[in-house]
């Protein structure tokens, strides 16, 4: 991994786009403006939301929508549902600098592509396209959790959901080995959730024992970010984790519908063993030897 490859990629884009300059696209304002506009939207957006997606300071967004406020482009107003939601709205002249940043954005996409050849532009596009994918993975932040959290608990509900829709027959969660809060809780457990932009995006867990080895439950990852490498690294997390806790040996079990999860654990080294539980849903079953830090070093 090169640092000074990052730091020269993110110079190169930050002055081919003109992030430098204190007028983006030539408009009396700096690109940071600029991004709150577009993003409120012509709906508008409520001030946490907006918050969450473009991942800035709460002051620094208070500061930004004040100047747009002073422009006269955003109004900022409680919500008429509840008053502790404050939405950010385009005004009329807000709306129509919006459509100008709009159509110099479509001029500037289109100078970085008119001086490239035709298979230049499709190796951009291509390029571009996985650059996205793997910053979005690497704005993923996983860690652990109370089981009985809002993120938490909307991880495992869907988690749910997504069992009943693709097992033959459905899921109840009641038939099944119990993986319930206070099991997913240390010492006895624990649960990992992921979050994009504050969202929660998926989960894993580990249930604990001094005399067996560890367990894997509730890997769940949202189908909004499926291909970015999340799940693997949930289970890779999962068994630092595990190591920490001083398990040697994990395992898992789950249900033949459920093909990229099969696959995941083959080709992260766990190896299909006979049943060593009565899982009613499961027809795989899976055990991964770990490496601690000693046989490492």
């Amino acid at each position: 991994m090169s640092i000074a490859d990052v730091r020269r990629f993110n110079r190169t884009v930050t002055q081919r786009i003109g992030a430098l300059s204190d007028t983006y696209m030539a408009r009396d304002r700096p690109l940071g403006q600029a991004r709150v506009l577009w993003e409120i939207g012509p709906d508008g957006c409520d001030v946490r939301s907006l918050r969450s997606r473009l991942d800035l300071d709460s002051g620094y967004l208070s500061r930004l929508l004040r100047i747009l406020e002073g422009d006269g482009l955003v109004k900022v107003e409680q919500s008429g549902d509840d008053g502790r939601v404050r939405i950010a709205r385009l005004t009329g002249r807000g709306l129509t600098e919006r459509e100008v940043l709009d159509r110099r954005s479509d001029d500037l996409a289109a100078s970085i592509l008119e001086p490239l050849g035709e298979s230049q532009r499709a190796r951009l596009i291509t390029a571009m396209g996985e650059v996205e994918r793997l910053l979005i993975a690497s704005t993923v932040t996983v860690g652990v959790v109370d089981p009985r959290q809002q993120d938490a608990r909307y991880c495992l509900q869907a988690y749910f959901d997504e069992l009943a829709g693709r097992f033959d027959g459905g899921f109840d969660h009641a038939r099944s080995i119990s993986a319930g809060a206070d099991e997913l809780t240390p010492p006895a457990g624990l649960l990992l959730v992921a979050t994009l932009h504050s969202e929660p995006v998926g989960c894993g867990a580990l249930k604990l024992h001094d005399d067996a080895p560890a367990e894997v439950k509730r890997m769940w990852v949202s189908p909004d970010v499926r291909g970015l490498g999340l799940g693997r690294r949930l289970l890779t997390e999962l068994e630092k984790q595990a190591t920490a806790h001083g398990s040697t040996t994990l395992r898992l079990e789950t249900n033949g519908n459920l093909t990229e999860a099969i696959a995941l654990y083959r080709a992260t080294g766990y190896t299909e063993v006979p049943a060593f539980n009565d899982e009613p849903y499961a027809h795989h079953w899976f055990e991964k030897r770990l490496t601690t830090e000693a046989e490492r070093g």
